[in-house]
This record gives structure tokens, C-alpha cells and sequence, in this order.
């Protein structure tokens, strides 16, 4: 969110700050130090991530099928070529993802630089947990799933920011290479937006 550009510099609240994957960290904040009103700014700027295309896309519900949506793909419609993860979410019941997304040994921007062409990272591609269904979702009913354990993989929130940088499918979503449209903001200020949520009390806001 462009007007809360107070989350691209941390604040004096923050406490010491966790190393993390390649070049970011986990900045703590003090339970309470952030105030309910920018705890929902915060929200809104992570919620600008989630619903994006390049993540919600494969956080799709229990039909198991891969979104196509933004602005590359003209008009939204489930992905090409019928194609259906199944419950393993990595199609081993039907076509496997890793079929056309194939693993590269690095994350080389070179590799997803043609338009069209099926997206590739250093690991196994597939879809998001079902519990973590966000395509078309309000902001307000991520926000009640992001924070409960049941949905969210039993993670804390610290613990769901983390999972951000650790895991290299979601690195792709702000570098997608080709014609792709990246995530909004970065996966720093992400990761500080969850945290000052965090901080806030997890506030969610209403429908």
C-alpha cells in the first residue's frame, strides 16, 4: 500500500531482528507496541500480496485446479490443459506439476524469462495446502485463516513469515519472470507487515 510507506523502514519498536534465507531477516516487534490501526494497515498491505495473481493463483479450494488470472492471461479462467493437482496438490493422481514446471538448479532469472512458458523454481511445484484457499476470497476471511493454526499448517504468525523467504516457489511470485506481473511491495516488507500484525494483536478487519 503506496500511502503506508512507513513499513519500508522499521520503527524504533523493533526489536532484534532474526537472519533468515538469503538477505532477509524476521524483525521482532513488541507484543502491543504496534496500535490496532496500523495493525490493520499492515494486514492490508500483506492482503495486497495474498490476493495478487502470483499468489493466489495456486491458493485455490478443494477442486484442486490452478488458477490463470492478472494481467498476462487476458481474461481469469482455471489454468489451461484441464489440468487438476488433485489432493496431493502436486498431481499425482492426474499429469504431475512437475511435468511442464520443471525443477531448475538455481533460481537464474533466465529461466522463466520467455512469455507463456511454464514457470520453473529450484523445488517441486504445486499448489498451496487446500485449508490456505484464498482466490477470490475477502480480505477479511484470509485474515481469520492466516491466523488460525488449523489453516495455516499450526504456525504461528513468526512462524508463517518465515515460511515466506524459507521457501524458494515463493520467492518466484515477486521475480515471475516472462510477462508476469510480480507480487506488489516485496517479500521484506511482507514479512515486517505480518510481523507488525503480529504485534498489533492480529486484528482482522469486517466484511
Amino acid at each position: 500500500m503506496a500511502a503506508f510507506a512507513g513499513l519500508a523502514v522499521l520503527s524504533s519498536l523493533a526489536l532484534a531482528a532474526e537472519q533468515v534465507g538469503t538477505d532477509r531477516v524476521i524483525n521482532d516487534f513488541e507484543e502491543g507496541s504496534i496500535s490496532q490501526a496500523e495493525g490493520l494497515e499492515s494486514w492490508q498491505l500483506f492482503y495486497e500480496v495474498a490476493s495478487h495473481p502470483r499468489c493466489a493463483n495456486c491458493h485455490v479450494g478443494a477442486d484442486n485446479k490452478p488458477m490463470w488470472s492478472g494481467p498476462s492471461y487476458g481474461r481469469t479462467r482455471p489454468h489451461g490443459m484441464n489440468i487438476n493437482a488433485g489432493e496431493s496438490r502436486i498431481g499425482a493422481e492426474t499429469l504431475p506439476c512437475a511435468t511442464c514446471h520443471t525443477d531448475v538448479s538455481a533460481m537464474e532469472s533466465a529461466s522463466n524469462d520467455t512469455p507463456h512458458a511454464a514457470p520453473r523454481v529450484a523445488m517441486g511445484w504445486q499448489l498451496a495446502p487446500v485449508e490456505a484457499d484464498w482466490f477470490g476470497k475477502s480480505s477479511a476471511y484470509i485474515c481469520e485463516q492466516l491466523k488460525d493454526p488449523e489453516r495455516n499448517g499450526g504456525r504461528t504468525i513468526r512462524e508463517v513469515a518465515a515460511h515466506l523467504d524459507h521457501d524458494l516457489i515463493l520467492h518466484w511470485a515477486w521475480n515471475p519472470g516472462g510477462n508476469r506481473e510480480p507480487a506488489p511491495h516485496s517479500l521484506q516488507q511482507s514479512m515486517d507487515a505480518l510481523m507488525k500484525w503480529a504485534a498489533a494483536g492480529t486484528p482482522c478487519p469486517t466484511e
